[in-house]
């Protein structure tokens, strides 16, 4: 139910991230789904809540969004059938349909307007992003952002490098995404470069 949402909100408002209202914690990544909303499978699915430390501003205002189609959902579910780690309850290969490739990929190409509109104020995680985009792509693997940047570096052209590199160190070392100053247009750049080799790999697979 709404007020539901509203209160788990709060308590995650309240633990998670360099903000929680109880001191620092780890920052919480949460989707909460419907189990006859994914089983069996269909894209896009319907989720009843996310939480991330990026939707941060607009919980803090009040603003908690109704269920609604939540095509990344194909991305976690695909991660936590293959980790299929639970901390409580049966295993997630047990409770999760598989996800065809088709619609993880589409769920990936669906979510890149959205990664580049947050570019400028999100600058380290949009990058890592789209390495992991481009590296889920090209080869159906999904890997930590570290090991995407990883993988990503000597597959960029020269230019773009010195960008991908610094947005890994950061991520390994915590820093916050502060300090691009006059890199961010080159961050714009690699962004684009990275966006390029997607819709190359979309139009090559048909």
């Amino acid at each position: 139910t709404a007020d539901e949402r509203r209160a788990v909100v709060e308590r995650l408002l309240g633990v998670s991230g360099a903000s929680a209202r109880r001191g620092p914690a780890r920052p919480v990544e949460l989707a909460i789904v419907a189990a006859a909303e994914v089983r069996p499978w269909r894209y896009p699915p319907r989720g009843e809540l996310r939480y991330g430390e990026w939707l941060r501003d607009a919980f803090e205002r009040g603003e908690v969004p109704p269920p609604g189609p939540t095509p990344d959902l194909a991305v976690l579910v695909t991660m936590a059938r293959r980790g299929n780690h639970a901390l409580l309850g049966p295993p997630p290969a047990e409770m999760l349909d598989p996800v065809p490739a088709a619609d993880l990929r589409r769920s990936i190409v669906t979510g890149i307007p959205g990664l580049l509109a947050d570019l400028a104020p999100d600058t380290r995680n949009v990058l890592l992003t789209l390495a992991r985009a481009w590296l889920t792509l090209a080869t159906g693997e999904i890997a930590p952002k570290d090991a995407a940047a990883a993988w990503a570096l000597p597959r960029l052209a020269d230019e773009h490098r010195a960008v991908m590199a610094r947005a890994r160190e950061m991520y390994l070392a915590g820093v916050d995404d502060d300090g691009w100053g006059d890199l961010r247009p080159a961050a714009r750049a690699c962004a684009d470069a990275i966006v390029a080799a997607i819709d190359r790999l979309v139009a090559a697979d048909g």
